[in-house]
């Protein structure tokens, strides 16, 4: 009896990511409104990735699954606030939305410490979100131009997301390595 063969939950989770992460950046340069960044925070860098980690616990990736689950949490938390704030329900100030920014940065740096020990694709991946959310934390605490810094910083970060998805898509579809992702930069 042959075993059906299962897709990786990670091409999900980093399309959720890279794409959600592009339009709030494109937001945070000021080329769009927050409207898209709202809608995709909840259904693709929110739910879509937070199935994705679920499926990534049933492939015993336990960084997949907090990476995942962790982030699609974020997006929906930043979408919650980011009506809160619209509708007067639940004001957040600027420094409150640092100090979330600060927790996620927390929790990005212990990410980020793992994937060292992955692959060079990730930990670049990483090292452009740490950088990013650091930028974001010192935008939100009185260093405003440093938002639009995270911004075009923060693209970088999306397409390198995109780039370990589009390595894991053509892997499979070509049965060989056509856009290596490198070996860990700690082993």
């Amino acid at each position: 009896m042959s075993q059906n063969k299962i897709g990786n939950p990670a091409v999900v989770g980093l399309a959720g990511f890279g794409i959600t992460t592009l339009m709030l950046q494109f937001h945070n340069v000021g080329w769009c409104g927050v409207g898209p960044v709202w809608a995709l925070a909840v259904v693709y860098g929110g739910l879509a990735q937070l199935v994705a980690g679920f499926q990534e616990l049933k492939t015993g990736n336990n960084f997949g699954y907090c990476a995942f689950t962790g982030f699609g949490a974020f997006w929906i938390s930043l979408a919650v606030i980011l009506l809160g704030n619209r509708y007067k329900i639940f004001e957040s100030s600027e420094t409150d939305i640092g100090w979330f920014l600060v927790a996620f940065t927390l929790f990005t740096a212990v990410l980020w410490v793992g994937s060292l020990r992955i692959s060079k694709a990730l930990a670049l991946t990483f090292t452009l979100l740490l950088v990013g959310f650091i930028l974001l934390d010192l935008g939100h605490f009185g260093f405003h131009g440093m938002v639009k810094a995270a911004g075009y910083e923060l693209m970088l970060c999306a397409f390198s997301a995109w780039y370990i998805m589009a390595s894991i898509i053509s892997k499979d579809l070509a049965g060989r390595d056509l856009l290596p992702v490198g070996e860990p930069w700690l082993e």
